[in-house]
């Protein structure tokens, strides 16, 4: 059958973090282990919660700076060290844009509420037919429901549907609602792969 709607992952796929050194520097500065302070923020409880819109990415953060043992002042210092070594793939939107009018296109992420803002703060989201995030939704990838939504709001059934994702379990999840999916791994395989389906 053919594809109808490409849908794409945003954290790891369209941003991603290319140096490390600003966070391994934070994670230092906090004495911290930087796998750690990756599961403080991305794997606590509080950032699943966040995730699924059952509390805001602000009680999330005080949480975070909370258990950092920080003053609240230091909040967004912490929050722009963090993410300093994160990238907008420029050239990727550039090719997600050249595929708007014959096939509709999408993102499927499991972030907090705030990453809309962020989306339109960085001028990407003209990128975009639909952006389906978990927080506001209330299900997060691997679950079926997130994908089934995405699918619903395109119009499109699974087989007409493709995911690029940097983890396995996502693409998984994807498969097994019956829509393609591609591991991303590295940006030029996975968007040949791609090609290769359009």
């Amino acid at each position: 059958m053919t594809i109808k709607a490409v849908f794409f992952d945003l954290g790891g796929v369209i941003v991603r973090t290319e140096f490390q050194a600003p966070r391994q520097q934070l994670a230092d500065r906090l004495g911290m282990d930087y796998d750690d302070l990756n599961k403080l923020i991305f794997e606590s409880d509080t950032s699943n919660r966040a995730s699924i819109g059952e509390i805001s990415s602000e009680e999330h953060w005080a949480f975070v700076i909370q258990r950092l043992k920080r003053p609240v002042s230091e909040l967004a210092v912490i929050r722009e060290e963090f993410f300093a070594g994160d990238i907008v793939d420029r050239t990727l939107l550039e090719y997600i844009r050249s595929l708007r009018g014959k096939y509709k296109t999408g993102i499927i992420s499991n972030a907090w509420g705030d990453l809309r803002d962020f989306i339109v703060r960085e001028k990407f989201d003209d990128a975009f037919d639909r952006i389906i995030i978990s927080a506001e939704v209330g299900a997060m990838k691997p679950e079926a429901k997130i994908y089934q939504i995405a699918l619903e709001q395109f119009g499109v059934s699974p087989r007409e549907a493709v995911f690029l994702d940097d983890f396995y379990v996502n693409i998984a999840g994807c498969e097994k609602v019956g829509m393609k999916g591609i591991h991303f791994k590295d940006p030029e395989i996975a968007l040949q792969q791609l090609k290769e389906l359009l």
